[in-house]
């Protein structure tokens, strides 16, 4: 969305397309899950009376319009891409398959996860650590708009304390707002470490990726 109140912001698109390609050069092999809340966000629409799972499935739909773009951005780069969706849509996109994913991972091209898990109820970030978990993924790299993990909402509050590293349970016990609890737990069962950064940061994707100490890292 960028600096826009909605839609997508064609300069922001550009520059997570170069954030993602300086890493996939390194020979990274990168998956992504992209929310659509820049276009439509079901919890919304639901809470002004219109159908939840009617909702939930526009908003699916809102993240693979966000999935074209990035795919349209990154192959405009020359990085090459393929899109898997939860909802069949063959026409424009593959279907998930675990299989077909992990390949694509091996061939070094970036795949883009659309459609959340193609089921009502459930949010990207739990889209996210399902796909993770089910191709073996070493980390989730959450991106936000802040650069970490903060005791409170550092955009609210100026004296929020910012994190490091945290566990798993520590974040339970101070009720940190990481991810939703579905996909949190899936993690946590899953021993798949978390960490949560600044997307809107110049280099930093490249910077986790050769290990630098960037955002916050949550791990059993």
């Amino acid at each position: 969305m960028g600096d826009k109140q909605f839609g997508i912001d064609n300069d922001r698109l550009v520059q997570y397309a170069q954030e993602i390609k300086s890493v996939v050069e390194r020979k990274v092999q990168v998956a992504i899950v992209i929310g659509g809340g820049n276009i439509f966000r079901g919890l919304q629409a639901s809470e002004g009376g219109m159908d939840r799972v009617q909702g939930d499935y526009m908003g699916m739909l809102a993240t693979v319009i966000n999935s074209m773009a990035l795919q349209a951005a990154l192959e405009g780069l020359g990085v090459y891409t393929r899109l898997q969706s939860a909802i069949k849509m063959e026409a424009i996109c593959e279907p998930f398959i675990r299989r077909r994913a992990v390949r694509h991972l091996e061939k070094n091209r970036v795949v883009i996860f659309g459609a959340g898990t193609g089921n009502p109820y459930f949010t990207t970030d739990t889209a996210a650590s399902l796909r993770a978990i089910e191709i073996e993924a070493d980390v989730i790299l959450k991106g936000t708009r802040v650069d970490g993990i903060y005791s409170a909402d550092p955009l609210i509050e100026k004296n929020a304390t910012r994190f490091d590293r945290l566990t798993f349970t520590e974040a339970y016990d101070k009720n940190l707002k990481v991810m939703d609890m579905t996909a949190f737990t899936l993690c946590q069962e899953n021993k798949l470490p978390i960490i949560v950064f600044d997307m809107n940061k110049k280099g930093n994707l490249l910077k986790i990726v050769e290990g630098e100490t960037i955002g916050t890292l949550v791990e059993v």
